[in-house]
């Protein structure tokens, strides 16, 4: 099988929010992410056909993630108009399990998370990591229960 690493560029992360307004909102506030706009309306059979949604609808928006400047890759966020409700997320689900950010004070981020609606999922932990240093973090859920890692490594 031919690798497509050459052609290959990471681009976004796509979660699906009950109401993508107030979780951009969230994510805005918290970690500096920055709006690209236009907002997102789309639905239409090229999007039911792509998604293999029946009567797909949705809307959002792209954030850029702090840190990696004009052409990084971005959060989406959408919401659509008809959403399949799952159980509480947990961090060892198979599958995409969470979003990480490095912050420079896992303590801070923390308290910045719970005082925007998020809540604590962990607790904050320091350890060394063989070949790769010290890292301190903690794992919490954004408002709508998406898992979120704060980490840092230090020197």
């Amino acid at each position: 099988m031919e690798s497509l690493a050459a052609g290959a560029r990471f681009n976004h992360t796509n979660l699906i929010a009950h109401d993508w307004k107030k979780l951009a909102d969230f994510y805005c506030r918290v970690f500096g992410c920055v709006p690209l706009l236009p907002e997102r309306n789309q639905n239409g059979e090229w999007l039911e056909r792509a998604t293999n949604v029946r009567d797909a609808k949705l809307a959002g928006v792209h954030l850029r993630l702090p840190g990696h400047g004009e052409n990084g890759p971005t959060l989406e966020i959408y919401t659509y108009s008809a959403i399949v409700p799952r159980g509480e997320s947990a961090a060892n689900w198979a599958g995409y399990g969470h979003i990480a950010f490095e912050v420079g004070d896992v303590d801070q981020a923390l308290k910045a998370i719970l005082s925007a609606g998020g809540t604590r999922l962990g607790e904050i932990v320091s350890a060394e990591v063989q070949g790769a240093g010290r890292i301190t973090f903690t794992y919490a859920r954004d408002p709508e229960g998406n898992i979120i890692e704060l980490q840092h490594w230090h020197p």
